[in-house]
């Protein structure tokens, strides 16, 4: 992937969890929104926001910290609307906020190849075609397509107790099932 090539020395910096005023100390969820303006995604997803929405819960229970970051103009005023999430304004060093994450959630590309190449699990809500690539990670494991709750969860689990054996953040997740079956329910709902 072109995104191993280029994060292959990437070290990243701590700075940005205190730019977006966050706790090392408790999880974190990294959520870039779907590419609604792009023109391989020209649809509403229904998984995006039921999976949103639920992760607001976390986040209004105080179980998660999560920063979501937008694409449009009308996508980041949605989010203040709701309110709860961490949603920068600026820039910021998404690639070191990637791989200080707990956990990934795109409805995109870019970013679920950059949180693979960082070791961070990724899950993605991506409703369109998917390329031979994505397919691939998604075989070997190092992507979960939200659409089966029940897979998607050993994945999860697998791949953060890798992170906590590893020393990595993830070991602040106090409840792993419970935060997966946080973002998963939408989808057992939807069965």
């Amino acid at each position: 992937m072109k995104e191993e090539y280029y994060l292959a020395d990437f070290e990243p910096e701590a700075a940005v969890l205190a730019e977006l005023g966050l706790d090392r100390g408790r999880p974190i969820v990294t959520v870039r929104t779907p590419p609604e303006v792009s023109l391989y995604h020209r649809f509403h997803s229904d998984l995006f926001a039921a999976v949103l929405d639920r992760l607001g819960e976390a986040v209004r229970r105080d179980a998660v910290q999560a920063v979501v970051l937008p694409r449009t103009r009308s996508q980041r005023e949605e989010l203040r609307r709701i309110g709860g999430f961490v949603v920068p304004e600026d820039a910021i060093d998404a690639q070191s906020l990637i791989a200080l994450s707990d956990l990934v959630l795109s409805g995109g590309g870019t970013m679920n190849r950059e949180a693979v190449a960082l070791g961070t699990p990724v899950c993605s809500t991506f409703a369109g075609r998917l390329g031979a690539l994505d397919e691939r990670l998604i075989a070997e494991g190092r992507l979960t397509l939200l659409s089966d709750p029940d897979v998607a969860a050993g994945r999860l689990d697998t791949a953060l107790a890798e992170r906590i054996a590893a020393g990595l953040p993830a070991a602040t997740v106090p409840d792993v099932g419970l935060l997966v079956s946080l973002l998963l329910s939408p989808l057992a709902e939807r069965r």
